[in-house]
């Protein structure tokens, strides 16, 4: 494992640094050794929207780091936690850093050190030198790197390569208003003299609730980049919203900062002639005298300062609640009757007259859920088992931005008013979406467009990030089938574990297509272009290509699905990208990538996936996810185990209402023993293993081993057994290969009867060639293990003979039970030496010794190689001297004469 980490306290130029030393090393992990400054926070949340992603310290495991790349840094004081890895054998260490030499300096087998101003210089010219090509953002936070370590070129440690490297980020597209915005520098006595009049000169504005500041100034001389000290007095005085005018030599230019979303910056500043973003705008202003333009302001804040909305305003009262005990069909009458499609859950229930409000949230049962509920026959079941949990609350206090936030990001469409544990009110979509028709500024800084508000990426764009991570040929592919799908008037994505995946920085070239229109005429239009096969299925409306050079690509009709009964297979109709994505099991799944040559490379993610994916969670799209399909149950263990992911609280609870109901019981044997190969023929499956016993899935598995059958110790050191046997076979690079999850299998059912093997296999639906080779293997691997078991001293013709009966399966099995360490030698031995042992001579020669082809030759050839194995027979002339010894040739007989 390789990880690219700086020192603790990471600032902007160790962030840059951090970012730069990606490039060179590609398949490393980004951690962070401790915190982060504040303003690289504040960066990270607003400007950097996963252009890397940074790994957790938790999850690094730090005994297996064998390369760590140290940037702006080389201090092992510095470096926090992840010092512990200096320890690993054979480490590799490679720094770069421009501080000058320490007593505590770590020694790096690749040494970068230069005395620039900022380590991101250092960086800059290696990636300068080496052919690099870095996008906007890249070039954005390296600028700011330099920015910040130099003091904007003004501390005495600049250096002429750090003027070469920003202009050269310049050159890249470097965002200088993004550095302007993140950057402070050390300020002059000049400088504080000027922030202090615009102090002076402040007036406080309370607008419908909304404060602002406007000051003014007027200088004799031009002073450059003033915006940096209007900021600078803003954050001095922690002020919501600026606006300055400064006159200097005849024009009057207008600064606008602000932090709230009720008031837009750029909108404003746009009046004046001007523009900018939402927080950050500028206007100069040649047409009016610097006291018309402060009125003109004023009015404008007064036309474009929407109200301080708060939820106890707009919110609808009284409350309609349910309990948790009530059923699903009572909840549907419910909302029948009163024509609602969310209902709150709540411990104690209000009166109807509102006089006494309904207390204790507990969660929300949404006419979706209830609906299919019916459908699938669990009417009689709780609302409680359904519900939807960990659902945000606010105060009648919380703002519209907080209302707006809640709704956007958690995918709400009722948010409940809590006062302590009353529920007072709710506030719908409906309430919301009043006061935007009302008033369209209401609308938040995240439903802004996009050039108001560049730094949400409501429909991000990928084309960087796969330029970085995706061989060549695939997004060679990936472009043509975009152009295909143009050609046929369809659009085409790509989409689930791939996006994923290339989120995570993790390879994966399995590639599905998601096509708006027919899956299978774009099947047969792309291997028109490229050539190959296609196998369609036109059930599902989906098909296979297989492309000339063998890769297989699948291409599926964007499509809703519905399921007739739980655990069935889906029912398949036609639908849009969003419904597609919609009918996955997991959000970090459901995403998908347009591959149109128009918006090439742009993300759609309808359900805040990248939020889920960020935070590390395996939570489903809907309440009745593991009803419909039971086996989303066994692929969420896998992803968890996996990703280092963890299953939200909400979604472990729908599994175990989905094990109370049995459901995992109505899966299909095949669908159910797939599923399992996938789990055992992970790297490690022993986490999932562990997560499936928790979960109280093992009777639905080995039900003929319960209640005996669980992860105790002994089981443990089976399967970490298995695990070193799987290692040790790789390692040796044989041709041969082997099925892990049968070897992961034989080791689970070791403590079984054989017809409690016998039983599983039939009851899964596998293969009756596959099943009588698992039976048989466990039954000859446990003899033997047992006939060995007394006898540490065997003959090798012996342990050939023993053991040729045995596949690769059964000879790891045999491993992993076997509690004597010279039955492992016994079976390395056969492995690495014995088995395949050519013989000295053989037929041919046997024929020119004199000897008669016959079944003599089997046997004489099976007595020579247990002798040359036991190594009594070493060359040619001794096996040819040992056959005419043991099997003397006989002399021919003479005819008699008639």
């Amino acid at each position: 494992m390789e990880i690219i980490t700086s020192h603790m306290g990471t600032d902007f130029d160790s962030l840059a640094a951090m970012v730069a030393a990606k490039r060179l090393y590609p398949e490393a992990e980004l951690v962070f050794s401790g915190s982060q400054e504040k303003n690289v926070r504040e960066y990270l949340a607003q400007e950097f929207d996963n252009l890397h992603v940074f790994t957790k310290i938790r999850h690094v495991p730090l005994e297996r780091v064998t390369r760590l790349i140290l940037v702006d840094t080389r201090r092992r004081g510095r470096i926090g936690p992840l010092a512990a890895c200096l320890n690993n054998p054979g480490i590799s260490i490679h720094i770069y850093d421009h501080h000058p030499a320490h007593d505590d300096d770590i020694p790096g087998k690749v040494e970068q050190i230069a005395p620039y101003g900022s380590t991101t210089t250092l960086m800059t010219r290696l990636l300068k030198e080496r052919g690099y090509r870095l996008d906007a953002r890249e070039c954005t936070l390296m600028a700011l790197g330099i920015y910040e370590d130099t003091g904007g070129f003004l501390y005495s440690s600049t250096t002429m390569e750090d003027l070469h490297a920003a202009a050269w980020l310049l050159q890249g597209g470097a965002n200088l208003d993004i550095v302007s915005q993140f950057f402070f520098r050390e300020l002059t006595t000049k400088q504080i003299s000027l922030i202090g009049q615009l102090q002076e000169n402040s007036r406080l504005y309370v607008i419908r609730g909304v404060h602002a500041v406007i000051t003014r100034l007027a200088l004799d001389e031009y002073i450059d980049d003033f915006a940096v000290l209007v900021q600078r007095c803003m954050n001095a005085d922690n002020l919501d919203a600026i606006f300055a005018f400064i006159d200097m030599q005849g024009k009057t230019h207008l600064i606008c900062r602000s932090r709230i979303p009720e008031i837009n910056a750029g909108a404003v500043a746009r009046e004046f002639g001007g523009g900018g973003h939402a927080s950050a705008a500028s206007a100069t202003i040649t047409d009016m005298t610097l006291f018309q333009a402060e009125e003109s302001l004023i009015g404008l804040l007064h036309s474009h300062i929407r109200p301080k909305a708060i939820a106890g305003e707009i919110m609808s009262t009284p409350v309609l609640t349910v309990t948790p005990e009530i059923t699903i069909s009572q909840a549907a009458r419910v909302m029948t009757r009163y024509n609602v499609t969310v209902l709150p859950v709540a411990r104690l229930a209000g009166s109807p007259d509102g006089s006494l409000p309904p207390s204790g949230l507990l969660g929300m049962i949404s006419r979706t859920v209830v609906e299919k509920g019916i459908y699938h026959e669990l009417g009689h079941v709780p609302v409680a088992e359904y519900m939807t949990t960990g659902i945000a609350a606010l105060t009648e206090e919380a703002t519209l931005a907080d209302i707006q936030k809640v709704m956007v990001e958690n995918r709400q469409r009722l948010i409940p008013v809590l006062h302590e544990e009353s529920i007072v009110g709710v506030i719908t979509r409906t309430d919301l979406m009043g006061l935007i028709v009302n008033d369209p500024r209401n609308v938040s800084p995240d439903l802004l467009r996009e050039d108001e508000n560049p730094s949400v990426k409501r429909g991000r764009n990928l084309s960087s990030l796969m330029a970085q991570q995706l061989p060549r040929e695939i997004i060679v592919l990936l472009r043509e089938i975009g152009e295909i799908a143009k050609a046929q008037h369809c659009q085409a994505f790509v989409a689930g574990g791939f996006v994923r995946d290339l989120l995570l920085h993790h390879k994966n070239m399995d590639i599905d297509i998601v096509i708006e229109g027919s899956g299978i005429a774009f099947a047969n239009a792309l291997t028109k272009e490229r050539g190959g096969v296609v196998h369609p299925h036109e059930k599902f409306r989906t098909a296979t290509v297989v492309l000339p050079d063998g890769m297989r690509i699948d291409v599926a009709t964007a499509r809703l699905e519905y399921y007739e009964h739980p655990a069935a297979l889906p029912t398949v109709e036609l639908g849009s990208i969003k419904l597609d994505l919609f009918r996955r099991d997991f959000t970090i799944n459901a995403m998908a990538i347009h591959l149109n040559p128009e918006r090439f490379g742009t993300l759609a993610d309808y359900f805040n996936s990248q939020n889920d994916l960020r935070e590390r969670r395996i939570q489903v799209l809907h309440n009745l996810s593991f009803v419909e399909d039971p086996t989303r149950i066994f692929r969420a263990i896998r992803f968890e185990s996996r990703l280092d992911f963890q299953i939200t609280r909400h979604s472990e609870k729908l599994i175990r209402n989905a094990v109370r109901l049995n459901l995992p019981e109505r899966i299909e044997g095949h669908r159910f023993l797939h599923e399992l190969k996938l789990i055992l023929n992970e790297d490690d499956p022993i986490p999932a293993l562990r997560r499936m016993e928790d979960l109280q899935l093992f009777p639905f598995l080995w039900p003929d081993l319960q209640p005996d059958f669980k992860v105790d110790r002994r089981f443990l050191h089976v399967l970490a057994t298995t695990s070193q046997m799987l290692s040790w076979f790789r390692h040796l690079y044989l041709k041969d290969n082997v099925e892990q999850w049968l070897v992961y299998l034989l080791a689970i059912m070791s403590r079984a009867r054989v017809k409690d093997l016998d039983s599983f296999c039939e009851r899964f639906e596998m293969p009756e060639r596959q099943r009588q080779l698992v039976v048989q293997q466990k039954q000859r691997a446990e003899k033997i293990a047992q006939d060995l078991h007394k006898r540490p001293y065997v003959r090798d013709s012996e342990i050939n003979w023993l053991l040729s009966e045995l596949s690769n399966e059964g000879l790891l099995y045999l491993m992993a039970i076997a509690r004597r360490r010279h039955i492992q030698k016994a079976v390395s031995l056969y492995v690495t030496k014995l088995r395949g042992r050519p013989l000295l001579i053989g037929g041919e020669e046997l024929k020119a010794m004199g000897y008669r082809p016959g079944p003599s030759f089997g046997v004489m050839l099976k007595h020579l190689l247990e002798k040359q194995l036991d190594g009594e027979v070493k060359s040619a002339a001794e096996a040819e001297a040992f056959i005419l010894s043991e099997y003397p040739l006989k002399p021919p007989q003479k005819k008699e004469a008639p």
